[in-house]
């Protein structure tokens, strides 16, 4: 079977560092959303005289942030029908909730859950500071709003979005990236996207 693997949760908790572990494990395209749409989000922000770098204004919610997932969508849905294996980097909140979302992709590239191992890995943090000190290191401008508002941004770091779609109970992780991302932790994650 192919798979279609997600790795969610919200910044700092290190998604993209989950995946490409696992990348060495599992051939697949890798498809993070803030690479497939970041450069013409900020093109679209500074040609309206916004800040390039933010993520979290009404402006961007409601003209840009659908335009990025949409986009990142049809990549995805390109490489499954391409018989690739995919990995999804982003937080996907909206799109979790929407139980069609992934009936969606699956029709889209004309592909069933019977062909399709659909996964998700929810990444979670506990250890705030350690959160905190990964979204500093980065150094990504568009982490300065969560910065200024850490209180706030801080109650969604152990969060786990609601999953609507129709997959087993079995098909999502909750995983605690907190601390070494030892080889035990790869093997975990490994064992769980392979279905082993």
């Amino acid at each position: 079977m192919q798979k279609l693997v997600f790795f969610v949760g919200v910044a700092g908790t290190g998604k993209t560092t989950v995946a490409l572990k696992l990348s060495r494990f599992m051939p697949a395209a890798f498809l993070d959303r803030d690479t497939i749409g970041g450069r013409f989000v900020e093109a679209i922000l500074e040609m309206k005289g916004l800040d390039p770098k933010d993520r979290d204004s009404d402006f961007y919610k409601k003209n840009l942030r659908d335009l990025e997932y949409d986009t990142a969508k049809d990549v995805c849905i390109e490489n499954l029908a391409a018989g690739q294996n995919v990995f999804m980097i982003s937080p996907f909140t909206a799109e979790l909730k929407n139980r069609e979302w992934i009936e969606d992709v699956l029709a889209a590239a004309e592909l069933t859950k019977e062909q399709v191992d659909v996964k998700v890995i929810v990444v979670t943090l506990q250890d705030m500071e350690l959160q905190h000190n990964r979204i500093v290191a980065r150094g990504t401008e568009r982490d300065t709003w969560k910065l200024e508002h850490w209180g706030d941004f801080q109650k969604r770091v152990d969060f786990v979005p609601a999953i609507q779609w129709d997959i087993p109970e079995s098909s999502i992780l909750v995983f605690d990236n907190s601390g070494e991302l030892t080889d035990a932790k790869v093997e975990q994650l490994r064992s769980f996207a392979l279905g082993e």
